[in-house]
Parts: C-alpha cells; sequence; structure tokens
C-alpha cells in the first residue's frame, strides 16, 4: 500500500477554508458557526462592530483590523500572526487556548479578557509577552509579566491547597501536593525578595529588612537596653556594616563574612534585575 494509500484510509479532509484578500464592508452579528474553522489572510476592516461571532480555532494571518470593535466573540483555539488589531476594542470575548505572534493589540486586553481559569490566564498572559516582545513594546511586556506571575502564583498555591476538582485530578496524592508546595514556597520566597525578577522596590525592600536586622543585632550586643542614643547610631551605621565599609568589634568574623555573602549575592541580583529591564528596551 503507497502513502497515499495510507494517508486515506487514516485521515480525512478537514473543513477549514482559506479566505484570501477579503474585507468587511459592514458590521456583523449573530453568528456563531459561519466564521469558524478559518484562515483569514489578509482580511480587512475599520471601524466595524462584531458582536455574537464564534472565530473558534481560526487562524487570522496578515490581517489588518483598525479601530473595531469585538463583542462577546468567542477566540477558542485562535492564532494571531503578524496582524494589526490596533486601537482595536474587546469586550467580553473568549481567548482561552489563543496564541499571538508579532501581533499589535492594544495591552488592556490583558486585564479585560484574560481567561478566568489560572491556567489559562497564564499561558494567556505568556504568549502575549512573547508576542510583545517581538514587537518591541517594553512597557506591554511588563505588564503581561505582571498578569502571568498573578495568574502563576495563585495556580501554585491551588496546586497544594484547593480542592476543585481540576487540581485534585491533576495533582492527586500527598507526594503531588507536597511537590506543589515547595514550588509554590519556592516562587513566594523569590516573589517577596525581589518580584522574581520584576520589582525593583520590592529588592530594596528586602534591602531595607537586611540593614533593619543588622541594627538589631547591633542593638542586642549593648550592655544598656535603654539607652536610645544608641538604637539611632545602630541604624545608623547598619549601611556602612553591609557594604563592607565598618567591621565593628562587636560583630564576629563569621557574622561579618555572612553580611559579605549576602551583599555580594544583593550585588548579583541587582544587577541581573537592572539587565532585565533595559534589555526589553
Amino acid at each position: 500500500m503507497n502513502n497515499e494509500a495510507i494517508l486515506n484510509e487514516h485521515l480525512e479532509k478537514g473543513n477549514r477554508e482559506v479566505i484570501t484578500d477579503f474585507y468587511v464592508p459592514r458590521n456583523i452579528s449573530n453568528q456563531p458557526e459561519a466564521f469558524k474553522f478559518k484562515v483569514f489572510i489578509r482580511l480587512n476592516a475599520k471601524e466595524k462592530k462584531f458582536k455574537s461571532i464564534s472565530f473558534a480555532h481560526c487562524i487570522f494571518d496578515s490581517c489588518y483590523l483598525n479601530n473595531c470593535v469585538f463583542d462577546s466573540c468567542d477566540f477558542t483555539g485562535c492564532r494571531f500572526l503578524g496582524s494589526n488589531f490596533h486601537q482595536t476594542a474587546f469586550r467580553g470575548c473568549d481567548f482561552r487556548f489563543a496564541t499571538f505572534e508579532s501581533s499589535q493589540f492594544d495591552d488592556d486586553i490583558l486585564q479585560s479578557e484574560a481567561p478566568k481559569e489560572e491556567n489559562l490566564k497564564k499561558h494567556f498572559a505568556r504568549s502575549l509577552r512573547m508576542n510583545y516582545q517581538q514587537i518591541g513594546d517594553a512597557k506591554a511586556v511588563n505588564k503581561a509579566i505582571m498578569v502571568e506571575l498573578e495568574a502563576t502564583s495563585i495556580y501554585l498555591f491551588k496546586s497544594w491547597n484547593s480542592d476543585e476538582t481540576y487540581y485534585k485530578q491533576k495533582y492527586p496524592g500527598f507526594l503531588n501536593r507536597t511537590l506543589q508546595f515547595v514550588k509554590w514556597l519556592e516562587f513566594w520566597l523569590l516573589h517577596f525578595i525581589w518580584g522574581n525578577g520584576e520589582s525593583i522596590i520590592k529588592f530594596l525592600r528586602i534591602i531595607l529588612i537586611f540593614i533593619v536586622l543588622i541594627a538589631i543585632y547591633d542593638i542586642s550586643t549593648i550592655d544598656d537596653p535603654f539607652d536610645l542614643r544608641f538604637y539611632w547610631s545602630s541604624f545608623m551605621k547598619a549601611p556602612a556594616i553591609f557594604l563592607g565599609v565598618l567591621s565593628p568589634s562587636n560583630f564576629s568574623v563569621g557574622i561579618l563574612s555572612f553580611i559579605a555573602g549576602i551583599k555580594l549575592v544583593s550585588l548579583a541580583l541587582l544587577t541581573t534585575l537592572l539587565i532585565k529591564r533595559f534589555s526589553r528596551r
């Protein structure tokens, strides 16, 4: 049996249709079936409204839809390739399992149209993050990362703590739940320390906390804990101790070595954070 016969035996022709070089002359509404499973190539529309239309599993390739409105439309499983949706609004649309590549979308879609399920929301934001990186939109990349991190945090927490059917079936048993707890704990610690590499504010906060701990250790070595003047002087010299400028005699070699190690790690994290930020410009 030749290859063609084998293919004919095991495969059947699908219902996907290629629509090339068409434009939309008027508003369209209430079409639950007519636009499914299409490949739209260079589809054109401007200032048109699409309401209650299913574009399920469609491909939008090199399309231009400017200043349009999509209201309650279904984009489940859609793929957007090199298309321009500049100033196009989406209201109550379904983007589950959709992917985006080198396409123009306003970044408000990240909040208004993200799927409710945490796992789908995470992949939705990740796909848009990669899309915005491809077109060089640094502001939208940062926004997509925040949405992705938020969804990831909720997903990891629910993966070991939730009694929802999805999580119980996906992570059954004590061992799986324990592994997910470890992943969530690692994510939470990194998020608290420096926002998983995305927050300078959180990084500065952890440095401030460490400086306060140095001051508290310094205060704990004094004989008179009621001398408030020593409290102020301890807080004033704590940054110098952290930076290695001062090495007080009441700090052991082990403590000073630990502080030096934290300083070097902090400098490495700060360098990484700045590189990640400026590399998106």
